[in-house]
């Protein structure tokens, strides 16, 4: 009897010491505070599992706005990342900074072993995607890229019916997003506006911007089927609001048996983040993050669902950047926030940036 009450103390004390290990809140330091999503972050009323332990930016001012607005100290506020990370010592950070500074948080964090998420898209170029990459594997850290339709459950359910062949093989995917412009919606800060705006901090206007949501959810759909080519078209429509980059793209990406539309635009009059799936047979819709339409064949009539949210922690970027970084969950070499993913979507954006200036299509 003795033995057996021991036997279970020990047991106990192991399942305790687990769920304290992975109930411990994740040290996350913040590099940037321009991009205006970081509001999700300071504000966020999820579970405490993310604690903010360094702020770094510059700028003070917008520092202490955004510190005083959600209740942080300005002492958690450092000058560089390399002073954050000494000093802070956070276990993974958060970018967001300009696209263009993307590569700098993962050139610091990476070497000392901390993990990285950044703003969709991975980088500000083919180029600067290749030495993050380098980067994240030679020092073995996560390196996660945060997308809004990641935490969508219809696209879930809309891989599950390609997956199960509910619609026939894949042959016609088209994704829109976008809104009217950052200039013309609530939630765009000025400090965000500085850089969306500029050709060497964001890359490009809305095929950047937007863009690389299509090749995302293509490549999670086709789970890392290379294209064949890529042929865009851009235009500027508000050029005196965007002078220096496009506002319109359009993106066609072929496959030896298939075809992705990328429709991405700070020009529709209703801000928008949906696709449609074509096989054989049917079709799958996914108007929003929770309605989707699914036809199977022509015979028979559209079926329409409205999906529950997604599981914990696969409902919330921090949570699952730190499951990530505890290997509690196993992701798909193509899941949408993977680095192979990203670097798939980071070739075809280069690509659809080469075709709109030269004119003509890039053979991949």
């Amino acid at each position: 009897m003795r033995i057996f009450r021991l036997l279970l103390l020990s047991a106990v004390f192991l399942v305790t010491s687990r769920a304290g290990a992975q109930g411990a809140p994740l040290r996350l330091g913040v590099v940037g505070l321009t991009h205006s999503h970081v509001h999700g972050l300071l504000g966020r009323k999820g579970p405490a599992d993310i604690v903010i332990v360094g702020i770094v930016e510059k700028n003070r001012d917008l520092a202490r706005r955004y510190t005083q607005r959600y209740g942080l100290s300005m002492d958690l506020v450092y000058d560089s990342v390399d002073e954050m990370l000494e000093k802070a010592k956070p276990t993974a950070i958060a970018a967001f900074g300009s696209t263009y500074e993307h590569l700098a948080a993962v050139q610091a964090a990476a070497p000392r072993g901390v993990h990285v998420m950044v703003e969709k898209p991975l980088a500000v170029s083919l180029d600067h995607a290749r030495q993050m990459q380098a980067l994240a594997e030679r020092n073995h850290i996560v390196l996660m890229v945060n997308y809004e339709t990641t935490w969508y459950p219809t696209l879930y359910r809309a891989f599950e019916e390609v997956k199960a062949d509910s619609i026939g093989p894949l042959r016609k995917v088209v994704v829109r997003d976008g809104h009217r412009g950052p200039k013309k919606i609530n939630g765009v800060d000025p400090e965000f506006m500085d850089w969306l705006g500029d050709p060497v901090r964001n890359g490009a206007g809305a095929l950047m911007d937007f863009g690389c949501y299509g090749a995302n959810l293509m490549t999670y759909l086709t789970q890392g089927k290379r294209p064949t080519s890529v042929t865009a078209v851009t235009q500027q429509l508000q050029p005196t609001d965007y002078p220096n980059v496009d506002d319109e793209a359009t993106i066609v990406v072929t496959y030896p048996d298939a075809q992705a539309i990328i429709q991405a635009s700070w020009n529709w009059p209703i801000g928008r983040k949906d696709m449609e799936v074509y096989g054989t047979r049917g079709y799958v819709m996914t108007d929003n993050r929770s309605v989707m339409r699914t036809r199977v064949s022509e015979e028979a009539k559209e079926s329409t669902v409205t999906l529950p949210e997604l599981d914990s922690p696969r409902n919330d970027p921090f949570s699952y950047l730190k499951a990530l970084v505890e290997h509690r969950v196993q992701p798909g070499r193509y899941d949408p926030s993977s680095l192979d993913n990203n670097m798939l979507v980071m070739e075809i954006l280069d690509a659809a940036k080469r075709s709109a200036q030269q004119g003509k299509t890039i053979r991949l």
